[in-house]
């Protein structure tokens, strides 16, 4: 049977469906119906109807969301797109779609992904990273999710920035209750307001870039900034876990300097600093387009 995957983001949701044989066969991207529960069920369901419509097949169905299902409760919590938090997403979108739906983290699909053919294949652990509307994070260990029995393992985004600077304390709110998190400095949005903050010009992160490209001296310090902070953050990733690969994902990731500036930097922070270098990763085996850049912590030598 055909299989249908829907990305389920706070800015946009996009579905794909592959063939048995792994053959993308209809895929289609909406906008995603920010603060409407309801709407966001609705435009799931008529997503799945329109990409089946469009293959002339039916499917099995699975959503790669924001937060996880509890398993104390089956409700959704830790999602950045709040309006989802505490609702029965799995039963509504059963009932919506006319069948069994699996849910999953994002963040752990995106990794899973990875270690399985893409930027990281072939290797032991991998932490994989996701920086767009929010900041998430998945651990995989031999092509295996590691969830935890809470269901929050890989939530980097939600711990505090590492060593801040005097000016970014006490940090931004965050949804999640607490200030400073990781995901207000690392995400999209958090990474605007950086910019506005410190030049009074509200733009958004792709603009910021461009800028920076062209020459523009604000500009770039703002993606120092943001380099620095991601640098730390994932300094203490590699003190903890010590990860055989690094893998970004999300709009961010398509900054192609984070690739060499960010490794360079997170040495200052990791426990016995060594060689640490920064690649990105054509896709292996199925050769399927990678969705992600590689940052690699190779081997301290001894």
């Amino acid at each position: 049977m055909m299989r249908i995957g829907i990305d389920l983001g706070g800015t946009k949701i996009e579905g794909i469906a592959l063939a048995a044989d792994g053959r993308a066969v209809a895929g289609r991207r909406i906008a995603t119906p920010r603060d409407d529960y309801d709407g966001t069920v609705r435009a799931i369901a008529g997503l799945v109807a329109a990409i089946e419509a469009e293959a002339a097949s039916p499917g099995t169905v699975g959503v790669g969301m924001p937060g996880a299902i509890s398993p104390a409760t089956g409700l959704v919590k830790n999602a950045n797109s709040t309006w989802l938090i505490g609702k029965p997403l799995q039963q509504d979108l059963d009932r919506a779609i006319g069948r069994t739906v699996r849910l999953a983290n994002d963040a752990n699909c995106f990794t899973l992904s990875e270690a399985c053919d893409g930027a990281a294949a072939g290797s032991d652990v991998v932490f994989g990273v996701i920086v767009g509307t929010g900041t998430g994070g998945g651990i995989a260990v031999r092509q295996q999710v590691i969830t935890g029995p809470n269901a929050v393992a890989g939530e980097w985004g939600h711990n505090p920035l590492p060593w801040p600077e005097p000016e970014g304390l006490p940090g931004e709110p965050c949804y999640c209750g607490r200030c400073g998190c990781i995901e207000t400095f690392l995400s999209g949005p958090g990474l605007a307001r950086d910019h506005e903050r410190v030049t009074g010009a509200r733009l958004d992160s792709e603009a910021i870039a461009g800028l920076a490209a062209g020459g523009d001296a604000q500009a770039e310090a703002t993606l120092r900034r943001y380099e620095g902070r991601m640098a730390r953050a994932l300094a203490s990733i590699i003190n903890v876990l010590d990860p055989d690969v690094i893998v970004l994902g999300g709009g961010l990731s398509k900054l192609a300097r984070l690739y060499e500036h960010v490794p360079a930097q997170w040495r200052r922070g990791c426990f016995r600093p060594g060689r640490h270098a920064a690649r990105t990763s054509t896709p292996r085996r199925r050769q399927r387009r990678s969705r992600g850049g590689r940052l690699w912590p190779q081997q301290d030598p001894i």
